[in-house]
């Protein structure tokens, strides 16, 4: 069992996505959550008590206020459905029965690719494909052609981190910094996310804009600026759980430093990232003035959706549990007891 100290401090997060990010709440949240709550509930994912942990421990209806605050009921309504699949997903091979079994984690897959490869065919009854199935329906009835390519080829990438991060599990394998960092923004779902922006507020943009290098790097900025503070504040229940497949372990790991060090570092990597970002956006080009009014409404909602995530970090007991994060400037959070055996 690995020996950490009773607690680590932690920055402000949402301060230093904050120089770059906007935060913005939607006021349809209530409505948006009954709705989706309802079609969660009925396709059968959860007996009753862990359907219930899920959805109020989980605060998704909240994830979706401060990520899609701009968005209207059908279209919010469906934003939510999709952290109710991609968490409930992510849950398998995170914590749940196929933590450690990358053959299985690969057979579910396979089952909601027949969903994308087929999606003339009847709504299957594996619920987790069931759940992707309605969600592309949805997304079909407004995004774009390109939107709707873009959320699948996002989808086939996380696939594919899932079945490797179970793998790695699996085997106890540490990956370097740079490789793990690679392996985080498809572990994230950050491409599906921004695939869900554009369909949020049916944003048209043409396919050479994400093609673009600067547009490139700023994606991958914002993945990160989103991807890390989840492992700076899921670490602590993640030590609970023997879960080393997280940043910051990966940091002690490699550089030979202890729990504050990597989180003081991974902290300092997260400011450095939101220069970039900022410094990216300053050094975009003019693509045209349509595209430059459909590309600023896409970033802007980039930006809420980043700002909220970090927040909704802080606000989920996923997390947190009873540490009270009123006041986040040096937070200093105790070890949850460890677990696992």
């Amino acid at each position: 069992m690995l020996q950490l100290p009773s607690h680590f401090v932690l920055q402000d997060l949402c301060a230093i996505s904050g120089r770059a990010c906007e935060l913005k709440v939607s006021p349809l949240q209530r409505e948006a959550g009954a709705l989706a709550t309802k079609w969660f509930d009925s396709i059968g994912v959860y007996d009753e008590i862990k359907f219930t942990k899920f959805t109020k421990f989980g605060k998704f209806d909240l994830f979706a206020a401060l990520s899609f605050p701009e968005a209207d009921l059908r279209h919010l309504e469906t934003c939510l459905m999709f952290f109710f699949w991609a968490f409930s997903t992510d849950d398998l091979s995170d914590e749940g029965a196929l933590q450690n079994r990358p053959d299985e984690v690969q057979a579910g897959h396979d089952v909601s690719n027949a969903v994308i490869d087929h999606p003339e065919a009847p709504r299957p009854a594996y619920p987790y494909a069931a759940m992707l199935y309605d969600l592309l329906e949805r997304f079909r009835e407004t995004g774009t052609e390109g939107a709707y390519a873009r959320f699948i080829r996002a989808f086939e990438d996380w696939s594919e981190s899932q079945v490797q991060q179970s793998q790695n599990r699996s085997e106890d394998r540490m990956p370097s910094i740079h490789e793990f960092i690679l392996m985080r923004r498809a572990t994230i779902g950050g491409a599906m996310v921004e695939a869900m922006i554009e369909y949020s507020l049916d944003i048209d943009l043409p396919d050479f804009i994400f093609e673009h290098p600067t547009i490139i790097a700023m994606s991958e900025a914002t993945n990160d600026i989103m991807t890390w503070p989840n492992d700076l504040c899921s670490f602590n229940k993640e030590q609970a759980d023997g879960d080393y497949q997280n940043l910051v372990f990966i940091i002690m790991e490699e550089r030979g430093v202890g729990l504050q060090e990597g989180i003081d570092i991974l902290t300092d990597m997260l400011s450095q990232r939101v220069d970039d970002y900022l410094a990216l956006k300053a050094s975009l080009p003019s693509f045209g003035p349509k595209v430059d009014y459909e590309l600023a409404r896409y970033l802007k909602a980039l930006e809420h959706f980043t700002q909220g995530t970090v927040l909704w970090y802080y606000l989920s007991p996923r997390y947190f549990r009873t540490v009270d994060v009123s006041n986040r400037h040096n937070l200093v959070v105790p070890l949850f007891p460890q677990s696992f055996h």
